[in-house]
């Protein structure tokens, strides 16, 4: 009955076979892969011009069928009135209020590519706006509306076929620089903001803003539309761009904010001198500012992250978080241009921030155990997509003043009230430089103290992103809790959210002090009544999956079985084999040849691959060979070593996968692997 109404009262269009919300029964209220995949994926979300409505996506995946979709949302602002507009098997997202607040924009692939299209507020005539080759990958509508941004790929390197029309069926690439792959694809076209007109029904006009240049915009791979802003005054377009290509791109950070005026067609550097990282551009409301975020250090892509603003008239830009030792991200002016809204992680959770411009004080708006993953403000609250180790991403609204939360979305209300969550516990313990370093400790549901438990140190990858309050659909430490074991998370040397000085420490040092962390959280673990010392396990990916590695050859016989996960095994080998070389330059040090480097030399003589002859537990090794950071014969290599070293060693590859596991019975495979390993050798 409720589905019925629904479909009546929000008029959605719904196609057969539509993969939707489910409703698992869950037996015993325990996390199971299957029921991971059961939850909706809650994504962006964007409010109507008068604050009143809230659009947004949530994405539905289906185990056997292998795939998913995602469909458009709408409410109130105060959660009421929820209102499912589209249920197709198309991906729809991107969605986006028009300024009649009657209609929504959004892109769709309907057609077979992703297009963008506009429909009204209630889900009827819905139309294609763009019939572009290929589809788009963003928009940005001006603020009146009457040009729109188009974000699509563009050739910047000819194909073997390009250059011999007669061998149209060579396979072969012809490469002669530096960052010919990236992430998980061949680099080929790079993607480039369009600007174009709209009379409310057809684009015209298209010009490209990069016209012949081979430089991407957005970034990748990470990069979105949030790397471009409009002027109030519709005139000049904000963005980012690393105008680098080959070399000079794989070595370099530099990413500078450009404008772009629409009159004389052509872009200033407006950051020209800023050596990192500059992105995320804002225009303040009374398009007197610009605000972004800014990494001081060509090079450094895990630098501090400063809240700038610039003063557009007088040229003058200033750090909103000179005396603020944690990063800004997500940015989002009041409407009264004197503040920004931020969030920032801090002592392993993410909370919202205020700066104000004239001042510079920073006010912390939230608290409690949770990670804010954006905000945005919406007159009198703030609306932000807020998660923890227990609950997946969901929709609040927050009273700028008080910091009173309120749940909106609630898309996965009925799958949480069936489950029984492991308590997440906080420690703080000494380490070996007498230095105080915080973990989370996920204990099983039903955890009985007078028990004793199998227990894991979990390994952060990144290196330096934060064991903060993060909802994984992998690496998810309340499904490890599920399967009966005791989970410790510690924040060791070089994460975010602890200060400038713990974060860096870790470059240059990859076997020192961060691994001396990790033996100090799961010895001080080891101790406590409830933990079987005797049954420790270590698991991890990407950095985590070298630490997984490096603690092979050095834990001495604490540990009973090891899992790793797209991990460095050969630190020389993966220096000439990745594709960001400013990574590998900064946090090894420099290339192994440099024999005069300490830093570097420090950093290949700690390769896990040298100490192959002491590894003597049972290891699993896991890797995609769609993997093209840290390449699959890392892992093929380490379970090679593992097999001629006669230690017992699994292999689970994957010819499909990336740096990541994205596909459904792919995922399930990952986990039913994962846990059939621990539980035979620690249970």
């Amino acid at each position: 009955m409720s589905a019925a109404i629904l479909s009546t009262s929000c008029n959605h269009q719904s196609d057969k076979q539509v993969i939707g919300k489910q409703n698992p029964q869950i037996e015993n209220g325990i996390l199971s892969p299957e029921t991971l995949w059961a939850f909706g994926r809650v994504g962006g979300f964007s409010l109507s011009p008068d604050n009143d409505k809230i659009a947004y996506t949530v994405s539905y995946y289906s185990i056997a069928e292998n795939k998913g979709n995602t469909d458009i949302f709408t409410m109130s602002a105060d959660g009421s009135n929820q209102c499912q507009l589209t249920q197709t098997t198309a991906h729809e997202g991107s969605v986006h209020w028009m300024k009649d607040g009657k209609s929504l924009a959004y892109i769709s692939d309907k057609s077979g590519s992703p297009q963008l299209w506009i429909m009204d507020a209630k889900g009827k005539n819905r139309h294609q706006i763009t019939n572009r080759e290929g589809g788009i990958k963003g928009f940005l509508f001006s603020p009146n509306e009457r040009k729109v941004i188009l974000i699509a790929d563009v050739k910047i390197k000819a194909a073997i076929k390009d250059i011999h029309p007669d061998l149209p069926q060579a396979s072969g690439r012809l490469i002669d620089n530096l960052m010919y792959k990236h992430w998980d694809e061949w680099v080929e076209t790079a993607p480039h903001p369009f600007v174009a007109d709209f009379d409310g029904q057809n684009i015209s006009n298209e010009v490209d803003i990069l016209e012949g240049e081979p430089y991407e915009c957005p970034s990748k791979p990470f990069g979105g539309i949030k790397e471009l802003a409009w002027s109030p005054d519709d005139n000049t377009i904000a963005y980012s761009c690393r105008k680098k290509t080959g070399k000079d791109y794989a070595i370099s950070t530099n990413t500078d904010i450009y404008f772009y005026d629409l009159h004389s067609g052509k872009s200033t550097n407006m950051t020209e001198g800023m050596m990192g990282y500059d992105m995320n551009p804002v225009f303040s409301p009374d398009g007197k500012y610009l605000a972004w975020t800014s990494m001081e250090r060509d090079g450094y892509e895990s630098d501090k992250q400063r809240l700038f603003i610039l003063n557009i008239e007088t040229g003058e830009k200033r750090d909103l978080t000179a005396g603020f030792d944690q990063s800004a991200e997500s940015l989002s002016w009041s409407a009264d241009s004197k503040s920004i809204y931020f969030v920032s992680v801090w002592h392993a959770v993410t909370q919202i921030y205020r700066a104000d411009i004239e001042t510079s004080q920073i006010v912390k708006i939230t608290e409690g155990v949770h990670d804010y993953q954006s905000v945005q403000y919406a007159g009198d609250q703030l609306i932000g997509v807020k998660c923890s180790m227990s609950k997946p991403h969901e929709i609040y609204a927050i009273n700028p003043t008080t910091g009173e939360e309120t749940e909106l979305s609630h898309e996965n209300k009925s799958i949480l009230e069936q489950l029984e969550m492991g308590k997440i516990e906080e420690q703080w313990v000494t380490t070996t430089d007498q230095q105080q370093m915080h973990m989370w400790v996920v204990y099983p549901p039903h955890f009985d103290p007078e028990k004793k438990y199998p227990t894991i140190l979990y390994c952060q990858g990144g290196p330096q992103s934060p064991v903060s309050q993060f909802w994984s659909y992998r690496w998810n430490l309340q499904l490890m809790a599920a399967n009966g074991y005791i989970i410790v998370a510690p924040n060791r040397r070089g994460l975010y959210g602890f200060g400038q000085e713990w974060l860096e420490q870790i470059s240059g040092d990859y076997g020192g002090q961060n691994m001396k962390d990790y033996l100090t959280a799961i010895d001080y673990m080891a101790e406590k009544p409830y933990v079987d010392k005797d049954r420790l396990g270590c698991v991890g990916a990407s950095y985590g999956g070298f630490s997984v590695f490096w603690l092979a050859g050095h834990h001495e016989k604490r540990f009973k079985a090891f899992i790793a996960h797209a991990g460095i095994f050969n630190l020389e080998q993966q220096y000439l084999e990745t594709e960001e070389m400013w990574f590998a330059n900064w946090d090894m040090g420099g290339a192994y040849w440099e024999k005069d480097n300490a830093i570097a030399q420090r950093t290949y003589a700690a390769s896990p691959h040298r100490t192959v002859d002491k590894w003597d537990t049972p290891i699993l090794i896991i890797h995609g060979e769609k993997d093209y950071r840290i390449l699959a014969s890392q892992g093929m290599a380490a379970f090679n070593a593992a097999v001629l070293n006669n230690v017992p060693a699994q292999l689970l590859i994957y010819s499909d996968e990336n740096h990541w596991i994205t596909k459904p019975q792919n995922s399930i495979l990952w986990q039913r692997t994962f846990f059939s390993w621990l539980d035979k050798w620690l249970k």
